[in-house]
C-alpha cells in the first residue's frame, strides 16, 4: 500500500469570497476563513478531506487541484520530471509547518504534494 494519500482539493479563482459562498451554500460547508489572505479550510471531519477555497495569487483564472501528501517533496519533484513531468510551481512553506509543490504531467494535468 501506498503512503501518498490524497489529503486536500483546493478550489480556487478571482473572487474568493463569492466562491467561498457558493461551495459553502452548495454543499453546506463551514469554511474557516482565518488562514493568510482569508484562504478558507473546511473541517476533514465533516468534508472527508480538507478543502480549500481561495484566490489565485496572480488573479488568473481559476483551477481546482488535488494534493497528495508525499514522504520526500524534493525527490518527488525529480522523479516527476524524470517521468516527463514539470514543475508549476517549486516546494514553498506557506506556513504551520507545510510545505507545498505544483507538477504537471506529460499532459499538463496539474497535481499538488504535500510534505508535511
Amino acid at each position: 500500500m501506498s503512503d501518498a494519500k490524497v489529503i486536500h482539493f483546493e478550489i480556487v479563482g478571482k473572487d474568493q469570497k463569492a466562491l467561498q459562498s457558493y461551495y459553502g451554500d452548495l454543499f453546506g460547508w463551514k469554511l474557516n476563513t482565518d488562514a493568510p489572505g482569508g484562504y478558507g479550510m473546511s473541517d476533514p471531519a465533516e468534508t472527508g478531506i480538507v478543502v480549500g477555497v481561495g484566490a489565485t495569487p496572480d488573479g488568473s483564472a481559476g483551477h481546482v487541484t488535488g494534493y497528495v501528501t508525499v514522504s520526500n517533496i524534493d525527490a518527488t519533484l525529480a522523479k516527476a520530471v524524470s517521468l516527463g513531468g514539470k514543475v508549476i510551481m517549486p516546494k514553498f512553506s506557506p506556513g504551520g509547518g507545510a510545505t507545498l509543490a505544483l507538477i504537471a504531467d506529460p499532459e499538463g494535468h496539474i497535481v499538488g504534494l504535500t510534505e508535511m
